[in-house]
């Protein structure tokens, strides 16, 4: 399968290293240089690819989804930071007849550790002695903060029934990956859980296996249908 990268910059390029192993040869790369303002975006570019595979910056997000629904491109999203434009972007993908994969996180550690949290705050939610905290680190050139995954994780804690304060913080500081934290402190205790990415490696991973699952497909899908997680 033909795989186009739009936003080549070090996710891109380890994208593109490990294509291979997921069935992919990289056709296209985009990056400032050539799509600085979308120009790289047209039908003769994307003729014969099967998936686009987006991590660019969140200001420039929705248009390159919009621009790829227009151009009949299936593509899977990994930048963050855009999602209050979500509904905007189903709509693109519904009324071009396209498919999406999108996610606050592509790790599939990050997905299984989602539902250890979700299940952790539906028994906390009936410990009143309890309070509960969200707290991320990532490198000094991530854009947003506090990130998508952690606002996404303190959604889940909500709509498992903690209705308590959760406190939430960020840091931005070196090349750290990213770590996410989920805490519970009481005057007895503390349960703190945790999950630590080694590298941008699984990000990577997980979005390819995402382009290899949408191959084919129509519809506006989250991360955790491709890994089975949805609950």
């Amino acid at each position: 399968m033909n795989l186009a990268i739009v936003g080549y910059g070090k996710m891109g390029r380890l994208i593109e290293q490990l294509a291979p192993e997921y069935g992919f040869a990289v056709q296209l790369r985009l990056d400032v240089n050539n799509n600085a303002n979308y120009e790289g975006l047209t039908r003769q570019n994307f003729q014969g690819i099967d998936v686009a595979v987006e991590f660019s910056t969140p200001s420039a997000a929705i248009e390159n989804i919009e621009r790829l629904a227009r151009l009949g491109v299936n593509a899977v999203i990994g930048t963050t930071g855009w999602f209050g434009e979500i509904e905007r972007a189903r709509k693109a993908v519904e009324s071009s007849g396209t498919g999406l994969v999108w996610s606050a996180n592509f790790s599939v550690g990050v997905q299984i550790f989602a539902q250890i949290v979700a299940e952790a705050a539906r028994l906390m939610a009936r410990q009143p002695e309890y309070g509960a905290w969200a707290w991320e680190i990532h490198h000094a050139a991530k854009k947003d903060a506090p990130s998508g995954t952690l606002l996404a994780l303190v959604e889940r804690m909500k709509k498992s029934g903690y209705d308590k304060r959760i406190d939430t913080s960020s840091s931005r500081a070196g090349s750290v990956p990213g770590t996410h934290e989920i805490g519970f402190d009481a005057a007895a205790d503390t349960i703190t859980i945790r999950h630590t990415a080694r590298s941008r490696e699984g990000f990577a991973r997980g979005a390819l296996r995402a382009a290899r699952w949408l191959a084919g497909k129509k519809g506006f899908f989250d991360f955790r249908e491709v890994v089975g997680q949805l609950d």
